[in-house]
Order: structure tokens, then sequence, then C-alpha cells
């Protein structure tokens, strides 16, 4: 019995190193019935031998039959954690802080891999009680964190190399836009206002004003009035000031609701340390 075990344990470990010489960090079933007989397991041993490899730390499994070489073991390539992103729903795109990282507008590493989808699809879910008690949807050591919008505020995304994988990502200006939005899926506003500091005059305003213009009224002013607070400006920064709006947003969503009124941008300033007027 033992003998058996440590041979369908060899043969398991046999599997998985041959998936990751073929490419394969993500796989599927049927790939893995593919090349199971080549390493001497049979099909009817299959499922078994990927359940032992999950429970053992080599593969990691997605969703139903869809699964990931692991970065626990030594001797595979694994997938990068875009990639796993990008195979569990569609459309994706990494977005929000996980974006602020990978454009190197935040020194904060994030713990959650935020991914950006539409209402269209079917991001998985964790089920039961665990439901409760995670906020996202986790996948070995890493939890993603599904951020539904409709079909199409799906825009501003770009195609990039990570390692061996090409992942969508939001682009600077949306990922910052996205920040103005909603600042608690980047860490905070504070941590936004640091990542327009970092981008400063790369920003492309003419490209974050149409974006912005497409999302929301407070979103465009917010952006408005933190470009002209950095002293940057351009045509888009008249676009953002001429859109009518008919009462005052809060600079921070999250925040209070308290705070100076600027009447120009018709944003409250609800920042720490400034008085209401």
């Amino acid at each position: 019995m033992g003998r058996n075990a440590d041979r369908n344990t060899l043969v398991g470990i046999e599997l998985v190193r041959r998936l990751s010489d073929e490419g394969d960090r993500l796989f599927t079933t049927a790939r893995a019935r593919e090349l199971a007989p080549e390493v001497g397991i049979s099909h009817g041993y299959l499922v078994e031998a990927l359940h032992h490899l999950a429970k053992a730390g080599w593969i990691v499994r997605l969703r139903r039959g869809l699964y990931a070489i692991s970065s626990s073991r030594e001797g595979t390539v694994p997938a990068h954690e875009f990639e796993i992103a990008m195979a569990l729903v569609r459309p994706a795109a990494i977005s929000y802080w996980s974006a602020l990282h990978h454009h190197g507008l935040t020194d904060q590493t994030p713990h959650t891999v935020f991914v950006l989808t539409t209402t269209e699809a079917s991001p998985p879910r964790v089920r039961g009680k665990a439901r409760r008690s995670s906020p996202g949807y986790p996948v070995g050591r890493v939890v993603y964190r599904f951020i539904q919008v409709r079909p199409e505020r799906f825009f501003g995304v770009q195609d990039v190399w990570v390692g061996e994988a090409r992942v969508s990502v939001t682009d600077p200006e949306r990922t910052l836009l996205d920040g103005l939005s909603a600042p608690g899926y980047c860490g905070d506003f504070a941590e936004v206002l640091h990542a327009f500091e970092v981008r400063g005059h790369g920003i492309d305003v003419e490209k974050a004003a149409s974006y912005a213009l497409r999302l929301d009224a407070a979103v465009a002013k917010r952006l408005g009035w933190v470009l002209e607070s950095l002293g940057i400006g351009g045509e888009g920064i008249a676009r953002l000031s001429d859109l009518p709006v008919t009462g005052y947003s809060k600079l921070d969503p999250t925040g209070p609701d308290t705070g100076p009124r600027n009447r120009r941008w018709m944003i409250r300033e609800n920042l720490p340390g400034r008085a209401a007027k």
C-alpha cells in the first residue's frame, strides 16, 4: 500500500513537471488527461491524482476543471497571479490597487488582486459559510476581488506582458480615475492622491478627461480638482470645469460630508484638517 502511494505521488509530480515543461501553467482536466498516459497515470485515476496533487500543494484548483501550477514547489514554472485572474473571469483587467502597483504609482503591495470585469460576467464566488468571512475568492495564498461594472464602463484597458503571460491591466489614467471613484479598493484616498503626485505631469490629461466624462460627473469634478491642485492644466481641465452639475460631490467619496465647498469644482473638500465653510 505504501509503495503504491509513493509511486502514485511520484507519477503525479511527474505530470506536474510535464505540464510545466509544456508551458501549461494553467491547465484543464482535459489537458491533464492528454498527458496522463505518458507519465503512467490511468484515465480512471486522474481525478484522484489531481486531488492529491492539490492537497500536497503542487497544484491549485481555480474552479471546477481548471488548475494552476503552484508557486510553492521548486522545479516548476508557476502561473503568475495576474495570469490566474485572466482565467477566472472574462472579460478581466487587473485594476485598482493592483494596477497602481503594476504602474509604479504606489509603494504599497496589496495582498489582494483586484480584477475589473463586467456585470455580464460570472466570476467565481466563495460558497457557504466561508463567503461571509471572505470578501474575495481565495486561490492558494492569494485572494481575488472582482469589481463588476456595466459593459460600457469596461474601457481604458491595455495588454502587457508579465513574465511569460500576456494580461490585461487598466492603463494609468483609468487606474487613477478608479481610485477617485472607489478609493477603498486602492488603500484609501490619501494613497490615491499620492498616486496622482507620483504620475504628475506624466498624466495624459486629455485621455483622463475623456475617460472621466464617460464615467460620471462626480469623478470628472474630482479629477479637475486634483489636476488643478497639482498645477496640471490643458484643454481637458476646461472640459471638466465646464461640465454642469446640480450639487456638491465629496472629494473623498468614503469620507464625511464636511469641509469647505469649492464652487469652481462643486466639490466638498472633506480632507482631514480642512475646516468647513
